[in-house]
């Protein structure tokens, strides 16, 4: 499982590493460039998985077919 994410802001292409929580996902994200509060793009359930470079851990879980993966994004 990776754990760690670069976000990078769609407004002004800041881009930050970030650790990632396992047990959640993280809806709102502060660009430290711009101030930009970032959301989940339509259909993602974080702003990892909109934004960054690496997808949330509950969904790597379940992409991998981890087994009793549970995801509060599905």
């Amino acid at each position: 499982m990776i754990l760690q994410s670069t976000i990078t802001c769609p407004i002004c292409a800041t881009a930050r590493s970030e650790t990632m929580p396992t047990d959640a996902c993280r809806f709102f994200y502060e660009c430290t460039g711009c101030g930009t509060k970032l959301k989940p793009k339509a259909g993602d359930c974080c702003v990892f998985c909109s934004y960054g470079s690496v997808p949330c851990p509950p969904i790597q879980a379940v992409r991998s077919g981890e087994p009793g993966a549970a995801s509060c994004c599905t």
